[in-house]
């Protein structure tokens, strides 16, 4: 089984990740591949408790993330990896290279961003790294639940809805 879902989202772990993609797929473990949350006991405690109890969670760095990675993928359970910006899953694709897809399920607003679609908003640099992400194979395509419409990048990087 191992880990069905790679996704991009800002605000980590939430209900729309947990209930929204994590039933669906039945999902019973989660991977948190962030710097500054797998440095702080505080954070991840609190990501724990929006976490049910019948699914694991990890935590890691990038580097950790793709140190472990082939155990996340060999687990027999389902799982969701979450990387909480591109640039960790695009530093996490490059020292794995055994990714195949990447949903980029939320990039809010903040300065220096351009909307592309209602939940992905993105600077000319994060646009780069997706353009590269894809370029190494990787397929890259917008979709906030699973009952919508997967944006291919090309489609998401015109600004293009469906």
């Amino acid at each position: 089984m191992g880990i069905h879902l790679y996704r991009i989202d800002d605000r980590l772990i939430h209900g729309q990740v947990v209930v929204g993609w994590g039933q669906p797929l039945n999902a019973r473990f989660l991977v948190l591949v962030d710097d500054l949350v797998a440095s702080s006991d505080w954070e991840k405690e609190l990501y724990r408790m929006a976490v049910p109890p019948e699914m694991d969670i990890y935590f890691a760095d990038v580097a950790t993330a793709v140190q472990e990675h082939a155990r996340y993928a060999a687990d027999p359970r389902p799982g969701i990896l979450i990387a909480g910006d591109i640039g960790s899953m695009y530093r996490l694709a490059k020292g794995v290279r055994a990714i195949g897809s990447v949903n980029l399920g939320g990039v809010h607003h903040r300065a220096g961003r351009i909307e592309k679609l209602r939940y992905v908003f993105l600077t000319p640099a994060e646009e780069d790294e997706l353009k590269a992400l894809e370029a190494s194979g990787v397929e890259v395509t917008a979709q906030d639940v699973p009952s919508a419409h997967a944006v291919p990048l090309t489609e998401v990087l015109e600004g293009q809805t469906k």
